[in-house]
């Protein structure tokens, strides 16, 4: 994960133990208070970040995850991101090896964490990196790695375009999701013609404005919903006019309401866990 908590003096935490580990999945674990961020960084193995409690929002040149404590974000080796603790947040990080990162999605994405994923990556986080694998680690890790193999990618990412100006119109878009300027009115503002600022975004995300405004303002609904805001508040600081057209959007992209979500995320159990020394 990079950086230690301003609780621990912001010194820089040694994932080397971590990162060289001869398990082939090792792992530690963070606390990082409210607004934290840790800047942008890349480790030589894979990389599963799983938020125990809280939420975090992982960014990387590929886009951006939200990652409540129902799911996981799958990054590749070597890909640099950074991260932003939107609430409090506890933090597992897995780091696996190259030689089982082949069976895992070859491509950046959030994935579930069912109730035996989950304890795996308990179990795993309290192994002791630098230790001589047992059997018991080594299987532990075998198990996990098939068990996210097997998972379905889900819709909680954002495309992230590289190209400036389309960077900066998704940068100030994020800044301010509430806010109700149409395409015509944003290609005005940022002088471009509505066909140019189309044609340029879809091809810097892969998505047309519209279907990434709204996929931007349903995540940044689930940051208000953690952060303690009603349902309905978070329906309306996100840019929705009203909490049915909240409620149909964020069914129909997450397959449940707002109302399940936060009672999902109520039986995942807290855990008490200690930081990662530096």
């Amino acid at each position: 994960m990079g950086y230690a908590s301003p609780d621990q003096g912001g010194q820089a935490l040694d994932l080397s133990h971590a990162e060289s580990s001869p398990l082939l999945v090792a792992g530690v674990i963070e606390h990082y208070p409210a607004g934290h961020e840790v800047p942008r960084h890349s480790h030589p193995r894979g990389h599963l970040l799983y938020a125990t409690e809280g939420v975090l929002l992982v960014q990387a040149a590929t886009g951006q995850w939200l990652v409540p404590p129902t799911t996981a974000v799958w990054l590749r080796p070597g890909v640099p991101h950074q991260l932003s603790a939107t609430t409090s947040v506890n933090v597992h990080g897995l780091f696996i090896d190259e030689i089982l990162t082949a069976q895992l999605p070859d491509h950046d994405c959030v994935v579930h964490v069912t109730p035996l994923v989950r304890e795996l990556i308990a179990a795993l986080v309290q192994v002791v990196p630098q230790a001589k694998p047992t059997l018991r680690d080594t299987l532990l890790g075998q198990l996990l790695i098939e068990e996210l193999s097997a998972l379905q990618p889900l819709p909680f990412h954002l495309p992230w375009p590289e190209e400036s100006l389309m960077k900066q119109i998704c940068e100030d878009l994020v800044g301010s999701p509430a806010q109700q300027r149409n395409v015509d009115e944003l290609a005005q503002h940022y002088a471009l013609t509505p066909k140019t600022l189309h044609r340029r975004f879809l091809k810097s995300t892969g998505m047309n404005l519209g279907k990434w405004r709204q996929q931007m303002r349903l995540m940044a609904s689930i940051q208000f919903l953690l952060q303690g805001r009603s349902i309905t508040q978070a329906a309306l600081e996100s840019g929705y006019e009203s909490l049915s057209a909240y409620s149909v959007a964020f069914k129909k992209t997450f397959t449940y309401p707002p109302s399940e979500f936060l009672a999902t995320l109520s039986r995942y159990p807290k855990q008490e866990m200690m930081p990662q020394s530096s």
